[in-house]
């Protein structure tokens, strides 16, 4: 199997320590040493050429450059300013940086970019709101101008801690807001409040059966009326299921949503994306859209996607099908096949809620993974499983460990995703076999429930970077958006740096933190875990041209600060993709967000604090 580079390698390049150079970038007005040659391209002229810039390229041949150069949708070479001129011809597009820090675009790891796609016109976003008060007055503005038969939906992505006016929401202050338009408000995949008008929409009263989701609570009154809370144990089933009752959107909105969706990630500088899928996503059915897109050309993000089960029972069907008629890297460089997961089998899916006790996979778990894994490997596809708990991992772990005595598992670059509770045994194991970690901030947003139930000195490790990493683990950092945190990826690099929840408290301990180059090469130089690390990830001649101009220098705002950094200008695949401040003539147009009522026309996506 073609292994372009080694997990050695990759892993060295993710621990390197951050020398001055790639710490400080260039002082202004000094010039990069290129590599040699790198101006004299018998060529022809650049497609693009970015100047005056502070690059951080993420190449440890060539850390730091003033320029570079694109020709189509490559890099074609990094120097000093005077290097990169020499390439302009009468056709190159010239972008005047004006001393903005430059980045390699970043890779989230895990999200549910495709499904986040198809429902952003329809959802109102507490993301980044600083009050409860400011979040009741946007609530009430939606509902006022919702109209009959649609809901309003507050799905993820905000933390009661960020609210220091009062947490979050009751259910009396929802059923008050609006009595006749339904309001739905998931936090993470703990728990979901439904108003009285939301309840009559789905027809949950006091004869709805409490099994009908196959898994959940329905909370009731001492009369046995659902009051609006749902309860994600012993599973979240029901929170997928009620939230997927409500009103969606037609196709056409939907092409639409997805395309403003990705324009709000590049707006965070963010290029490419690993889809973990999730629940009513059954593929190829269900991602009609993003293929018409891509088919059309209209992407402006990177997605690698995973096939997610959706059937408990047919795991096994369910892959074997997928596996006999699609290859893994199937796709092109905008939208591929990377392989199967997040969930493998229903039965040993754990969930993360941290303010309830850790759930217990039952004991037939293995014998229905096992199946599943001994297929993937044979197939050669690789897959990774969601696993909140080191208990859980471990139990993964003796499934693999089963199967690589017969069939090699250690070549497939499969993942671990999340593990914070992870113990120095299980990362050795997991190291053992190939295995790689994607981390992820959820942690952020439960950071209350968190140190309440586990204490600050389990949080500190939670999860063991540095010791992860130290291990020969090959590590990726994203953020599990957007129903169980927000899409926002200054936010998981602020907790990597900072180690600090979504409202300030402190989680990640000292010894696991990660200066900032670390953290942002887990979420730039991350492309081994899809076996792209030849494609993207650097700012480095035959590289996929991916980068962003970032609003303010990374490497020097305030901690405080780094969770409101934008990009001022996307590239993706070498075309200006998003620009904003200065830039903001250079951003492509685009169609008009429907329905024109959609909580984005009036509030946007993610909301920054005020300057």
């Amino acid at each position: 199997m073609n292994d372009p580079i080694s997990r050695r390698d990759f892993v060295r390049g993710a621990v390197a320590g951050a020398g001055a150079a790639a710490l400080g970038g260039l002082p202004a007005g000094c010039a990069a040493q290129a590599r040699p040659g790198a101006a004299a391209d018998p060529e022809g002229p650049a497609s693009l050429v970015v100047r005056n810039a502070r690059v951080t390229t993420m190449d440890p041949a060539q850390p730091d450059a003033q320029a570079f150069a694109v020709r189509g949708n490559r890099f074609a070479a990094v120097g000093s300013d005077r290097e990169i001129d020499a390439l302009r011809g009468a056709g190159t597009r010239v972008i005047d940086a004006r001393g903005a820090r430059v980045i390699p675009g970043l890779n989230d790891n895990h999200t549910h970019t495709i499904r986040g796609g198809l429902n952003y016109a329809l959802e109102l976003r507490f993301d980044g709101v600083g009050s409860k008060a400011r979040a009741m007055q946007m609530l009430r503005a939606q509902v006022a101008r919702t109209p009959p038969g649609q809901w309003v939906r507050v799905v993820g992505g905000f933390s009661p801690e960020q609210f220091p006016d009062g947490g979050l929401p009751t259910l009396d202050e929802i059923n008050a807001v609006s009595p006749d338009t339904p309001i739905f408000m998931l936090h993470v995949y703990t728990k979901a409040f439904l108003n009285r008008a939301a309840l009559r929409s789905i027809g949950i009263d006091r004869n709805f059966p409490d099994d009908r989701y196959g898994g959940g609570t329905i909370v009731r009154d001492a009369s046995g009326r659902p009051t609006g809370a749902l309860l994600a144990t012993p599973s979240a089933l029901i929170l997928y299921s009620t939230l997927h009752d409500g009103p969606k959107l037609e196709r056409e909105d939907q092409l639409v949503s997805s395309r403003h969706f990705m324009r709000e990630l590049n707006r965070l500088g963010v290029t490419s994306t690993l889809d973990c899928g999730g629940g009513f996503q059954f593929y190829p059915d269900d991602y009609g859209v993003i293929t018409e897109l891509n088919r059309t050309k209209l992407m402006t993000m990177r997605i690698g996607f995973a096939t997610f089960i959706q059937r408990p029972g047919r795991e096994l069907e369910d892959f074997t099908n997928w596996t006999n008629r699609f290859t893994p890297g199937g796709g092109d460089d905008f939208f591929k096949l990377w392989g199967g997961g997040e969930m493998l089998v229903r039965s040993i899916y754990d969930f993360e809620v941290f303010n309830l006790p850790r759930v217990t996979p039952p004991a037939h778990a293995e014998a229905d993974l096992e199946p599943v894994v001994r297929l993937l490997a044979e197939k050669g596809w690789p897959f990774r499983f969601h696993a909140t708990y080191d208990e859980t991992v471990a139990r993964h772990l003796d499934v693999l460990e089963r199967v690589h005595r017969d069939v090699p598992v250690d070549r497939l670059r499969w993942v671990v995703d999340h593990g914070e509770t992870l113990k120095p045994k299980t990362i050795d194991r997991i190291a053992a076999l190939g295995g790689c970690l994607a981390i992820q901030n959820r942690i952020a947003f439960q950071e209350d429930a968190f140190l309440d139930r586990y204490g600050p000195d389990a949080a500190a490790d939670a999860p063991p970077i540095k010791r992860v990493l130290a291990a020969g683990v090959p590590v990726a950092a994203g953020t599990d958006m957007s129903r169980v945190s927000s899409y926002n990826p200054w936010l998981c690099l602020s907790w990597l740096v900072t180690g600090r929840g979504v409202g300030g408290r402190t989680l990640l301990g000292e010894r696991q933190r990660l200066d900032r180059h670390e953290a942002l090469r887990l979420w730039t130089d991350n492309a081994y875990f899809s076996r792209e690390e030849d494609l993207k990830g650097r700012i480095e001649p035959g590289l996929l041209a991916d980068a962003c101009v970032l609003s303010d220098d990374y490497f020097a705002v305030p901690d405080e600060q780094i969770r409101e950094l934008t990009s001022d200008l996307t590239l993706v695949d070498g075309r200006i993709v998003h620009g904003q401040n200065d830039f903001a003539p250079l951003a492509p147009a685009l169609p008009p967000l429907q329905p024109d009522w959609s909580p984005v026309n009036h509030f946007g996506g993610y909301q920054h604090a005020p300057a």
